[in-house]
């Protein structure tokens, strides 16, 4: 088994399910006592949102850069930024360090080709769902991600930071989650991507009126995958 690295902390709400299904797949997968061999830095998640709220995304990547690389030398063999939005920065994060930076976009739209998901809606905080590098990088799957209107994005970024990243967990938010959803299929999304990695407190993708996506429960898999899988050539490059 291959050790896995969490930068987490943004916030810990959403760290704490990581750390919980990581650890269920790999009982599952190899039965008995055994658990997953886990490296964890966990940020304070203030310092990182005062630095999206200024726009410092090349601030935020070198304080990323410099977990993944100090996670790196404690012998970590991949990384996982444990948040959709830091994912801004993903690139300038694997720049630092010279194991593989499982990246959450990549993985959410591999499961959504897998599906035959094309048209999805984006549920995510502001940053997600605004800035492109999200939007962009799913178009490589051949997936068009929808948003949102501007009451419905306004709404979703305040569920995820005024309650869901604080363990406010409220029948009334997530109703109202659901409505943006309603609106979506409405407006001709063929699923929903729960795109920040608190959404899945709220709501449950299997009870949706579509397909839905756990963006943290694919790419907790996909680490598994990773440590339980043999290195390859591929790995190692």
């Amino acid at each position: 088994m291959r050790t896995i690295g969490l930068i987490g902390g943004m916030s810990w709400e959403s760290t704490a399910v990581y750390y919980r299904r990581i650890n269920e797949a790999v009982r599952h997968r190899l039965g008995g006592l055994h658990s997953a061999d886990i490296l964890m830095h966990s940020l304070d998640f203030d310092r990182v949102v005062r630095l999206q709220k200024a726009e410092a995304w090349n601030e935020a990547g070198a304080l990323l850069g410099g977990t993944a690389a100090r996670l790196e030398v404690a012998g970590a063999a991949c990384i996982l930024i444990c948040t959709n939005t830091m994912h801004l920065v993903a690139d300038a994060v694997q720049r630092e360090t010279r194991v593989p930076v499982l990246n959450i976009v990549d993985e959410t739209g591999r499961a959504l080709c897998d599906a035959g998901c094309r048209r999805p809606l984006l549920l995510a905080t502001r940053y997600t769902m605004e800035h492109g590098f999200y939007a962009e990088r799913m178009m490589r799957a051949g997936v068009e991600v929808m948003v949102p209107d501007e009451a419905g994005r306004s709404l979703v970024h305040r569920v995820i930071f005024e309650e869901l990243c604080r363990g406010i967990v409220s029948d009334a938010s997530r109703q109202q989650l659901m409505g943006v959803v309603a609106q979506g299929l409405a407006d001709g999304a063929d699923g929903v991507i729960l795109g920040c990695t608190e959404i899945c407190l709220s709501l449950d993708p299997d009870r949706l009126p579509c397909p839905g996506f756990d963006s943290t429960a694919i790419h907790a898999a996909a680490a598994v995958d990773f440590a339980l899988r043999s290195p390859s050539l591929r790995d190692a490059a």
